[in-house]
This record gives structure tokens, sequence and C-alpha cells, in this order.
């Protein structure tokens, strides 16, 4: 039996799985398939007048077609136009089809860039069709697609024509449309796809013609849509209120050996807010390194455990995740909060006695890494869920931990800062509290960029830094060695510098260590049985010893600007002057040489994260979040605010009075793919 094709017309299961791989699955995407760029072949131009690099297309009559093994096998054909200019034209992949295909005297449109040959002017595989003098000439310009591997631009372009055939109705009502002064959809798509001859293609491919901002603004609605209605599904859901008690809450706050900042003040009572609510609390808390989140995430697990529930703080290392159990589990104990931790490396033994505790309540606040959700333990009445660092997690693996309890609140906390842009778009699902903050006494880190030519340099400065009382992190990106990336490593580092340094105690910690191995090594860092500790970026968040206040950090041109401005923050974390040198290896690269003067320049967690959001894009910043969100192909989150506001704005109004349009909406922008944060 035949399944019925999703599309218009007819497609073999092989196209349909090239098509696939573009996210191809219906006519509207076809539709929705806009071109990277648009070739001129409207015009004819003489051979004469070419210029080296220019892009163009000529009609002329081959003279000759031979097949040339020197320096290479290649096809090369000489042809000539009707004014007696000269081309050299040359296949280095071709079939014995094409040498009889350019017989003496036949006649083709060749388009493609020109280059200088060693024999003048010539073009390396252009495309080419056969033509003469009384062949007319395309009147719009020719798209260019995304496409895949076995997917012609003729074929792609064919298959656009067939699901343009049918009209393009608009979702958005006129007069939405005159109100935010938006181009009409068809004329827009069509336009895209078939622009009339010179006609602002500057404006068309810089992306800021009308056609392309009804485009940016109709992919931004269909986001906000989806998330805000993710977010009223949520809300319709029910989850059992942890109204504040003032019990835990209070008792921990008086034993803090500080205040709360106004920022962490205003945070808790946001959070504390959500958690008193009927419906789940999907939060997310962002701060600055070292602004104080843990301690508010705290407070939101003694809330949950105060009403009788139990909490889950989950981090995406074992390092970090046993930072955190070692850190709160003496303080909570004090106040009868019983804490268990749980992770992948414990022995099975100590495993099962953890998830015991957990499922029969015995267990108030359980701390570990992914362990906690792809065991098949469970807790008896989990209230609050905490992941930290929630970019790391993916949304499948944030599902699964909340499927350890009925609907529990969940609060995810990132020391990553997100963009304001970001967090009205992909994020718009989720309330988002901030810190905004640094406790007082945090002192500024110095940051120095410093050649690898100059390490003996930077060898000095560490050692007076150790051997005046203080200590130092040395890290590096690679455990060991890797053919494919000469890089330091980490175990080579330790050794030269155990050499260089005999005076100094030197340790090394990194992933592949044993966490018992780890814990003992951190343990003696933070003792100050070390002097300087050799690291891979295991140490990347977390990590707490106020005495350590040099930074060197390897290869700095390999690593993200989130990534630095992390390992930075674990310097200047007490009363010590501290410095972060960022040793690079020359040439640099231009995004590099962007990255290093951004983290040089900057230390406002939030203003780097904008410009990471510049230099990059949001894929990355968003971590494993977009497995379950397409991401922005029209739409650019800088140049873009104004239709952002615009749209979330629409959003709201949309949903609450015209859900059919809201529908409709979606179904052609996201068909089946539907946004997993709906959950």
């Amino acid at each position: 039996m035949k399944t019925a094709s999703p599309f218009s017309f007819p497609v073999s299961p092989a196209l349909a799985a090239k098509l696939a791989k573009l996210g191809l699955a219906r006519d509207a995407d076809l539709v929705l398939h806009l071109p990277l760029r648009w070739e001129d072949e409207t015009r004819i131009t003489l051979i004469r007048d070419l210029l080296p690099a220019q892009t163009a297309q000529v009609q002329a009559t081959v003279r000759d077609a031979k097949v040339a093994y020197r320096p290479r096998r290649m096809l090369t054909v000489t042809v000539e136009d009707a004014a007696g200019g000269v081309l050299g034209i040359r296949f280095l992949h071709f079939y014995p089809s094409h040498l009889k295909l350019f017989q003496p005297g036949e006649s083709f449109r060749f388009s493609g860039e020109v280059r200088g040959g060693f024999l003048g002017l010539e073009m390396v595989h252009p495309r080419f069709v056969k033509a003469d003098d009384d062949t007319p000439l395309p009147t719009q310009l020719t798209p260019v697609y995304p496409t895949t591997a076995g997917l012609s631009q003729a074929a792609l372009r064919k298959l656009v024509t067939h699901a343009l055939a049918a009209p393009i109705p608009d979702t958005l009502p006129a007069e939405w449309r005159a109100e935010l002064g938006l181009a009409e959809l068809e004329s827009s798509i069509r336009l895209l796809h078939q622009p009339p001859q010179a006609s602002a293609l500057a404006e068309l491919e810089s992306r800021h013609h009308p056609a392309w901002r009804r485009l940016a603004f109709d992919e931004l609605l269909a986001q906000q849509l989806s998330l805000a209605s993710a977010r009223r599904q949520r809300n319709a859901r029910p989850t059992l209120p942890l109204p504040p008690r003032q019990r835990l809450t209070a008792a921990f706050i008086h034993a803090l050996p500080f205040e709360l900042t106004a920022a962490q003040e205003r945070a808790w009572q946001e959070i504390s807010r959500d958690l008193a609510q009927s419906h789940p609390m999907r939060r997310l808390l962002q701060g600055d390194v070292g602004s104080g989140k843990t301690v508010v995430a705290a407070l939101a697990c003694l809330q949950a455990i105060e009403n009788g529930f139990q909490a889950a703080f989950m981090a995406p290392t074992e390092i970090l995740a046993e930072q955190h159990y070692r850190k709160l589990a003496q303080p909570l104990a004090a106040l009868g909060v019983r804490c268990t931790w749980v992770s992948g490396s414990q022995r099975k033994a100590e495993r099962q006695a953890a998830w015991q505790a957990i499922a029969a309540g015995e267990a108030d606040l359980a701390f570990g890494t992914h362990a906690l959700f792809q065991e098949g333990g469970s807790f008896q009445r989990l209230g609050v869920a905490v992941v930290d660092e929630q970019h790391r997690f993916g949304v499948g693996q944030r599902l699964a931990l909340m499927q350890k309890g009925t609907e529990p609140h969940q609060l995810m906390m990132s020391a990553t800062p997100i963009p304001r842009t970001l967090a009205m778009s992909f994020f718009a699902d989720l309330d988002v509290s901030v810190i905004d903050e640094l406790p007082p006494g945090r002192t500024p880190v110095v940051t120095k960029l410093v050649s690898a030519a100059r390490r003996d340099d930077v060898l000095v400065r560490v050692r007076e830094a150790c051997l005046a009382g203080g200590q130092a992190y040395w890290v590096c990106p690679l455990i060991e060695e890797s053919e494919k990336l000469q890089l330091q490593t980490a175990q080579d580092t330790w050794a030269v510098l155990t050499e260089q340094l005999p005076d100094l105690r030197v340790g090394l910690v990194h992933g592949r260590l044993k966490p018992d191995e780890k814990q003992a090594v951190m343990a003696a860092f933070q003792a100050h049985e070390i002097d300087l500790l050799v690291a891979t970026t295991v140490i990347e968040v977390g990590v707490d010893v106020p005495n350590a206040a040099l930074m060197v950090i390897e290869h700095a041109e390999r690593m993200g600007l989130a990534q630095l401005h992390q390992l930075r923050g674990r310097v200047g974390r007490g009363s010590r002057e501290s410095a972060c040198v960022l040793l690079f290896e020359t040439p640099l690269s231009e995004l590099a040489r962007a990255r290093l003067k951004v983290i040089f320049e900057l230390s406002d967690g939030f203003e780097i994260a904008r410009q990471d959001l510049l230099l990059r894009g949001p894929g990355e910043l968003l971590g494993h979040r977009q497995s379950g969100l397409p991401m922005l192909r029209f739409a650019d989150l800088e140049r873009d605010v104004d239709l952002l506001e615009a749209a979330r704005n629409l959003a709201q109004r949309c949903l609450a009075q015209h859900p059919e349009i809201a529908a409709r909406h979606v179904e052609r922008w996201l068909g089946s793919r539907q946004s997993l944060s709906a959950t």
C-alpha cells in the first residue's frame, strides 16, 4: 500500500530523504526555503569586458575541447564570442559525455567566476546551458538555494516552483500588517524566490528589504506563539503549592556569614512567590560568575523541604555537583536537613543506599550529576529540581528529571549570562530572574594578553606569586596529545612545570581522574597543600579557592568567550590582587583576535555574552536547548530587536483573542517541529 506524499506532487522516497535533510517535508517548507543568494543570468557580458574575480555570464561558441593530463587530468574548452573574445573553460571533474557535448561550433552560455589563468582569462567549473543567439534570456534573477549532496540547484528550483504554484494565504489580517508596517506575505515570498532583474539586489542581499523583514517577523511570531503557548499549557497543569513557611529559609539566611545582596533578595522573592503558585515553576536564574546563585537555589530547596517535599540539585560535572554537596550539606545539616549524594562513579552499594534513602523520603535533598535522572531510582515527593549550568543539559535530560516527580517546580541556573534578546526569544517560555550585582569585597581581576613566546616571563610571575603565599591555576585545553591539534597538554605541562618550578608544590586535575582522586587534589589545593594547580577546563565552574589569585590559560585563542569568562571567575575571590594571564599562539584568526579583545576589555558577563552573540550567533550560546527548539533562519536578534518586541506583544494578543490565527501561523512555520520546551 502506497503512503500518500506530504507534497502536492509526486516525490520518490530517495528524493524525500534528501529533502528531509534540509528540513523540507511539505509544500509549505519549500515555500519558505528561501535563496542564499541570486545570480544575474538576465544579461550577457562580452568576453573582452570581463574582469578577474567578476561573476558573469557569456555566450560563446566552442573552438576546441580536449583532455589534458598535466598537471592533472582535466577537460579544457576554448570558446569565442561574437565580438571575437576568447575564454578558457576548465573542468577538473567531468564525464566522457562532456567531451562529446562540447563539439566545435556548438554554442553555450557559461556562468561563473572569472579568473586569471596562464593563457588568459578562464572559468573553472562554470554552469552552462546549450543556447544560441535566439535563445531568450531569463527575465528574473536565478535563485541559489541551500541544498545537500545529490540534490542539484536545477532540481530544487523545479520543486520550489511546483510548491509556489498554489496561492499563499496570509495568516495576518490586513489591519495587523498595516498597524505593524509589514509587507504582504505572498508578494514578499515570490519576490525573494524570483526577484526581477536588478531589483534592489543589494538591499535584498543585506536583508534589510521589506520582504525579508516580513519573513523575519513571521518567524519570530511563530517562535513567540509556540513558547507563549507552552507557558500557558504549563500554567494550566496543577501542582502542589509550596508557600513560604519561614522556618528553614529564615534560619538559613540568619546563619549566613554575610547579608544577601539586593539582587539576591529580589531573585529569591521572585522564586519564593513562584513556588507558592499551584502551577509548576519554570524559572531561569542567571547571574555573573560569583554573584551568589547557589545560595538562592539553596533557599528554593529549603522552601520545598519545609513544606514536606524533597529537592534535587543537579550539576553537569561531578566536581561541581560534589562541590555543591560539600558546600551546602554541613550548614543544611545544622538545620536538620538530610542531604545525600548520587554519582555514576559511586560504588554500587553506596548508590543503592542513596536511592533507598531518597525513595523512602529519608533524604530531603539529593545532589548529583545526570545520574539523578539516568537511573531507575525515584523520589518519594520531589517538589523542586535545581538544574545548574542548564545550557549543558539537553531538553530530554531535564524532562527525565521532571518525571521523577508528579510535576515538580524547576529552577534552572546559568553563570553564562544570556543577552536580553536571547532571553526574550529562545527563553520566552521561562520566567527569568537576574542577579546583576556582585557581593561586596570581590577583588577586580586584571586581564593580561601575553604571547606564548613570553612564557618564561609568566613562569617568573607564577613563582613569585606562590612564594609570596598565594596560589595559582594553570589551565590547558587538552588532556593528552592530539595529532590534529598540537596543543600543550595538561600532563606534559604538569611535568614541565614540576621540573621548572622545583620550589613549588604542583598538582594536576583533569576530567579523566577518578572522582575520589579529583576530590583529593581539589581538597589539597583548597587546604594550600598545593601551590600551583595544573588543570583542564573541569575547573571552569563552581570551584572556589579564595587564596588563588593568579590564573594562566594556555591557548586562550582556542576557547570561547563564555569559557574564558568562567575560568577567569575562579580568581578574585579573596583579598589578594588577582590577575588572569591569557597565553596565545600566533598567528591569530580574526575570530580569535575579536574574542581576546572582548575578554581583555570587558569584565561584565552580560556585555561579554552580548558580544558573544554578535560573534557566534545564538546556536552555541543556547547549548543543548536547541535540541528542542528550531534555530532562527531569517531573523537576527541584534538587527531585529524591534520585530522581536512587536512579535512578543502580538503573540499575547493573538493567543488571547484569535487562537485560530495563532494555530495557523505556528503550523505554517513549525509544522511538526513543535518546541519540546512546552514541558
